[in-house]
């Protein structure tokens, strides 16, 4: 239960009255550790950065990587939903909105105000018998608009709109697909990583035989050359990998938050991430139903209809209560204390502001046209993305097939161009072509299958699915 708070005025104190309001949404504080459910993904705690968000590294060994942690997609998805800074900002958003919520709802409630003054005067200091008096007023003040044409039911219907839950779950499901794919790019580097460092393997194996073959008198100075040159090669690709490993793997460390000094690698094996079912013309209507976009849109256009209300609630009659109760006393005077009070009851209409409100609730009008048209946008771009996603996500389905078929044909060459070369009826250009063709084929195949994972995610975040549905 939440709990809206006026303040009742004295002069030098204040004092705070609670009054109960309905409950609101509950308000999330980032900064406040929460429970762990028991269902929850569970990740190291080592992973979690420093609860305090002003920490400031000022010596090296703070912010030197200590180790690397292999993480699974869940984990990473648990430490974003954890730790991430903008989905953060943005849950402080939504507190914020809810407290401007509360503050215009304030104006449902009369305004009341006490004040009290004690006076001591005399005639001066300088005289033998200087005479002084003090005297107490105090008095109790209660306002409330009783009708205001409609503008303060406008103002809590555009705070109430201006409530950034939609908001919220847009940032939330951007951030979801941002780790998805950024974890897709950490298993490409790895996976980079291990092909360039087999095909450095084969290159050196490649050279010792050459080498060997030389020295036996069967082979050429050429070939060896030819196998230097491609080991050389693999080596330069295996430290460019290494260093683009390196990049990701901060990059993604960054989006989740984590502690100064741990590292981390994908856990999970590289393999499809499964099948989408519905047609397309299924997932466009899906996503028309749950993309949060279009109702934020639509909660647009209540705003300025709102807005329009309150800019012609200024033409209307304003019609408000007033009282007021005083007593006052002089001290050591003979007489007792006077009080008195009145009740007024005040009403006004604004004949001629010049045309500045029906100006106002001109422009909201147009901000009403702007929202319909920003929703009619919006829904077209929804379907293209659906289509877009779709289309990539059945093309690369086929490419996934295809270089499945190709990696297997290329290890079945460079185990024939070996033969052969051992047999001596080929030579070492096609051993070290075999071996490029299987190092590009084990490429094709790790792209086309994460590929296929990232247009699968896009897919599900333009029907606005969650990771674990």
């Amino acid at each position: 239960m939440n709990f809206l708070l006026y303040c009742v005025h004295f002069t030098g104190v204040a004092v705070a009255i609670a009054l109960v309001v309905p409950t609101l949404a509950k308000s999330v504080n980032a900064q406040t550790p929460v429970e762990t459910p028991a269902n929850a993904v569970q990740v190291p705690d080592f992973l979690n950065p420093s609860p305090n968000p002003l920490q400031f590294p000022t010596k090296p060994e703070e912010v030197r990587i200590q180790g690397t942690q292999p993480i699974t997609l869940a984990q990473a998805l648990e430490l974003a939903k954890r730790n991430n800074r903008d989905l953060q900002v943005a849950i402080l958003e939504l507190e914020r909105g809810q407290s401007a919520l509360r503050e215009s709802q304030a104006a449902l409630f009369p305004n009341v105000s006490l004040g009290a003054n004690l006076t001591n005067s005399g005639e001066g200091f300088t005289g033998t018998a200087a005479q002084s008096s003090t005297a107490f007023n105090g008095q109790v003040q209660i306002n409330y608009d009783i009708y205001t044409s409609g503008s303060r039911q406008a103002s809590i219907r555009v705070a109430e709109e201006r409530l950034p839950q939609l908001s919220v779950e847009i940032r939330s499901l951007e951030i979801e697909l941002n780790v998805i794919t950024q974890y897709y790019d950490l298993q490409e580097a790895d996976e980079q990583v291990r092909i360039n460092q087999s095909a450095v393997e084969n290159a050196q194996a490649s050279l010792r035989d050459a080498q060997a073959r030389e020295q036996a008198g069967v082979g050429t100075r050429f070939d060896v050359l030819q196998s230097q040159v491609n080991l050389a090669n693999a080596q330069q690709d295996l430290t460019n990998s290494l260093a683009q490993q390196q990049i990701v793997r901060r990059q993604f460390a960054t989006l989740l938050s984590l502690a100064q000094s741990v590292n981390i690698s994908a856990a999970d094996p590289v393999e499809i991430a499964g099948l989408w079912q519905p047609t397309v013309e299924e997932s466009i209507i899906q996503a028309l139903q749950n993309r949060p976009e279009l109702p934020q849109q639509l909660s647009q256009r209540r705003i300025s209809e709102q807005q329009r209300r309150q800019a012609l609630a200024r033409l209307g009659p304003q019609i408000s209560a007033n009282g007021f109760y005083n007593i006052a006393d002089r001290f050591d005077d003979g007489f007792s204390s006077t009080d008195g009070y009145s009740i007024a009851l005040r009403g006004s209409l604004n004949l001629f502001d010049g045309g500045a409100a029906r100006a106002s609730a001109a422009q909201s009008q147009v901000n009403i046209a702007i929202a319909e048209t920003q929703f009619a946008s919006q829904r077209d771009q929804i379907r293209f993305d659906v289509e877009q996603f779709y289309a990539q996500l059945q093309s690369n389905l086929e490419n996934v097939q295809t270089s499945s078929v190709a990696l297997n044909q290329a290890r079945e060459a460079l185990n024939l161009a070996r033969l052969r070369f051992e047999a001596g009826v080929g030579t070492q250009t096609d051993v070290i072509f075999a071996e490029n063709d299987l190092t590009r084929a084990e490429g094709n195949r790790v792209t086309a299958i994460l590929n296929y994972n990232r247009a699968l995610a896009n897919l599900r975040r333009s029907v606005a699915l969650r990771a674990a549905n």
